[in-house]
């Protein structure tokens, strides 16, 4: 069913497009946080600085819809701020094509909060997005795990100008008045996604260092959930010529029901964009929660570890390796470019090695069999006799990329 919205998302300009060139956009509900938006407007002009303002409120915004024989309704809340933070999008989008913006800034409680993550979703990584918010932390939490949107929690209400708005609203405007959008250089070498985590640090330390030994460049992804997603995100907008993707734990999450899984799209982007990708089962042997009153109860009686206060790790069985190896193998297979697995025998994290705490071979190569009983003939599963974090398992992984980004290189997948 569609909708058609009476009356587009409302901009308050002040001037022609020629002369907003350079602007900040203020975002915000004006029939909720006018009296912030206009001090935050105040504020960043002081510091020289000119705005704009876009209105996502919905005082006053009624839609209809084509299957209603009524004359009009007002859309149902959730529906409303969909179809708000789709017109502002393409609104954004078209003022940063124009020149007209190069920074951003949300003012918001819970549903302006949502509305801004959407409205900025289609903005490039690295433009300036600022969001006050006194929403709660779970949603902001979801926002980061969605975007590279500097979060700014008031931990008060936005309700109105006062002593404590005031403090919160003068440190945002200069902030975002110190701010301006400088689109990416062009790339001068081949560049690298690499995912890691800390039980995978010393491996991932060593493919940067070796790739760029040869001239690539690399840029390393934490595979806590966020990571996975925006390399995924990024890998599809174009952003790298190869993936190192020697951290797949977010799988774990995903099929086990942890707090870092990437979202059923990870491991689908490099295969999309026919780039050569090296899978590698990092930290395959945990799933992640936060504190241990915080641990499902149908997990009772499994292994566990404190990683941190805040951070329980659990170590998956053999049929849940199975599975996951499964997934890997499946998404895998979509690869059109040369792609292969490595997998290092004696261990695929720090704590999974030699008298570690979660060492467990047989769990661990229910993950490879899985894998190569899957995998078409096409991609090669490779074992090494080592562990993940030993020096030869990087200079591998590093080797077999470099040589396919070189020109003239070999576009088997076999090494």
């Amino acid at each position: 069913m569609s909708h058609h919205c009476e009356g587009d998302v409302r901009s308050v300009r002040d001037g022609h497009a020629s002369d907003l060139t350079g602007k900040v956009a203020i975002i915000a509900t004006l029939d909720t946080k006018g009296r912030e938006s206009a001090y935050l407007a105040r504020v960043i002009e002081q510091w020289g600085r000119k705005t704009l303002t876009i209105d996502v409120g919905t005082s006053n915004r009624r839609c209809r819809s084509e299957a209603d024989s009524s004359d009009e309704r007002v859309a149902a809340p959730a529906e409303l701020l969909r179809e708000i933070a789709a017109g502002a999008r393409e609104e954004v989008k078209e003022l940063l094509r124009s020149g007209a913006i190069d920074a951003a800034v949300g003012v918001a409680g819970g549903k302006g909060s949502a509305v801004f993550g959407e409205v900025v979703s289609d903005l490039p990584y690295g433009f300036p997005k600022l969001l006050v918010s006194s929403a709660r932390p779970a949603l902001l939490a979801e926002l980061a795990l969605h975007h590279d949107i500097i979060l700014y929690p008031t931990l008060i209400d936005l309700f109105g100008i006062n002593a404590f708005t005031e403090r919160v609203l003068d440190n945002a405007g200069r902030a975002i008045a110190a701010m301006r959008y400088v689109p990416a250089r062009e790339r001068r070498k081949k560049t690298v996604a690499i995912t890691a985590f800390g039980v995978t640090t010393p491996a991932a330390n060593r493919c940067v260092a070796r790739l760029a030994e040869a001239g690539v460049d690399a840029v390393v992804f934490p595979a806590n959930g966020a990571g996975g997603r925006k390399m995924e995100q990024l890998v599809s907008a174009g952003e790298f010529d190869a993936v190192i993707d020697l951290t797949t734990t977010e799988l774990a999450d995903e099929l086990v029901g942890g707090t870092a899984s990437a979202g059923p799209d990870r491991l689908k982007a490099a295969s999309h964009r026919m780039i050569p990708q090296l899978i590698a089962p990092g930290a395959v042997d945990m799933v992640n929660f936060g504190p241990p009153s915080s641990v499902p109860a149908e997990f009772k009686g499994r292994q566990f570890y404190s990683h941190t206060p805040f951070t329980t790790l659990m170590r998956t069985t053999a049929s849940e390796n199975e599975r996951i190896g499964t997934l890997t193998a499946e998404r895998l297979s979509q690869a059109k470019a040369p792609a292969l697995v490595l997998w290092p025998a004696k261990g695929v994290s720090d704590y999974d090695r030699d008298g570690g705490i979660f060492r467990n071979p047989e769990a661990d190569r229910a993950w490879f069999d899985a894998v190569r009983q899957n995998l078409p003939p096409s991609i090669v599963a490779r074992e090494l006799d080592c562990h993940i974090n030993d020096p030869e398992f990087a200079d591998a992984a590093a080797s077999w990329i470099v040589e396919r980004l070189t020109p003239g290189g070999s576009s088997r997948a076999d090494v």
